[in-house]
């Protein structure tokens, strides 16, 4: 369970409830359990880019006597504030009884360099979802983020929510919080097919409209509109009678000239009048009207001379009452056995 060089697990009551916490999580822990004094990896960069550690040999070791899976995932406990993060292991080179872990590990888990740290070996539910917030809108201008954000993570082993891991790229550090993760508070991300989401950056700041503006073109626009309203002047343009005859008495107004303004709101409640008199104009047209006036002919094309155009004011009977006699006195009258006479035998 524990080493003889005089780092090994702790068996104290605050650790008797560990269970809980760490099904919380969905870590499956082993019977690895070692504590070490953690250091900051100065002469290990690759360390930083990353969330593996490095351990001893002797890890190596306990780990071959154990029923080890891989990928090899620990979890990182600090006993003097609680703190718990989880990653992945980068080789078995640390001097014996040591730790070494990135710098931003430590500064999420309250660590300073020589402070113990507890270590222990188990397994994480792959990953299906993680959605990420970076610090600076910086991070989203880089393009290509989808390729540059598969390469960098790969480095990565785990995601925690509530950590904030760092990502470099192009001599540039970008920090991320790591929102939320799905299945569980902690996942593994090797070989596994995760959807990434992003979250607003934390130092984006979404454009308000304030109060004051709004009143203000509030207030633009209804004075606009009055103003439409005030121009419009209906029932402008020259009148027109419907028998297509100009009528001199309607005039289209001038809109510059108020006075008309008020002339068109006077005639535009006399439309009905204008309709009557409309109305008169078509009675009179039609009592002019004479029918069957012109000369008058027989089918088989003789001239009436005595046919005249009668006048509007004589009656439109008498022209065909005088056709008809005069048609009777002209037609030759039909005579029975008239012509000579033959008899059959001479």
């Amino acid at each position: 369970m524990g080493s003889t060089q005089g780092y090994g697990t702790d068996e104290s009551d605050s650790r008797n409830d560990e269970s809980d916490r760490l099904d919380d999580y969905g870590f499956d822990e082993s019977n690895f359990k070692w504590t070490y004094r953690c250091y900051n990896a100065v002469n290990k960069p690759q360390v930083e880019s990353g969330d593996k550690v490095i351990l001893p040999q002797s890890a190596l070791h306990s780990l071959a006597t154990t029923h080890m899976e891989y990928p090899m995932l620990f979890e990182l406990w600090n006993p003097s504030t609680e703190h718990v993060a989880y990653c992945g292991v980068l080789e078995f080179t640390a001097e014996e009884g040591e730790l070494y872990m990135p710098n931003w590990m430590m500064e999420n888990m309250h660590l300073q360099e020589g402070d113990y740290v507890e270590v222990k070996n188990g397994t994480l539910r792959k990953g299906t979802y993680v959605k990420l917030q970076p610090h600076t809108n910086e991070f989203l201008d880089i393009s290509n983020l989808k390729a540059i954000l598969e390469t960098t993570l790969r480095s990565f082993t785990c995601l925690t929510t509530g950590d904030r891991i760092m990502l470099g790229f192009n001599n540039k550090k970008y920090y991320i919080n790591i929102v939320e993760t799905r299945p569980t508070p902690a996942v593994c991300i090797i070989d596994t097919d995760c959807e990434v989401d992003f979250a607003p950056p934390l130092d984006y700041n979404e454009p308000q409209r304030s109060a004051t503006t709004l009143s203000s073109s509030q207030t633009l626009e209804k004075e606009e509109l009055s103003k439409e309203f005030e121009k419009f002047i209906p029932f402008t343009g020259v009148g027109r009678r419907l028998d297509g005859k100009h009528s001199s008495n309607i005039q289209s107004p001038n809109p510059s000239n108020p006075s008309n303004q008020k002339e068109v709101q006077k005639e535009a409640p006399k439309e009905d009048l204008l309709k009557e008199a409309r109305r008169e104009d078509l009675l009179k047209e039609f009592e002019k009207l004479t029918p069957f006036t012109g000369v008058g002919r027989r089918l088989h094309g003789m001239h009436f001379s005595n046919i005249q155009s009668p006048n509007s004011s004589t009656n439109v009977q008498n022209p065909s009452t005088n056709i008809q006699k005069e048609a009777l006195k002209k037609e030759p009258k039909f005579q029975a056995f008239s012509g000579k006479n033959y008899r059959l035998r001479e």
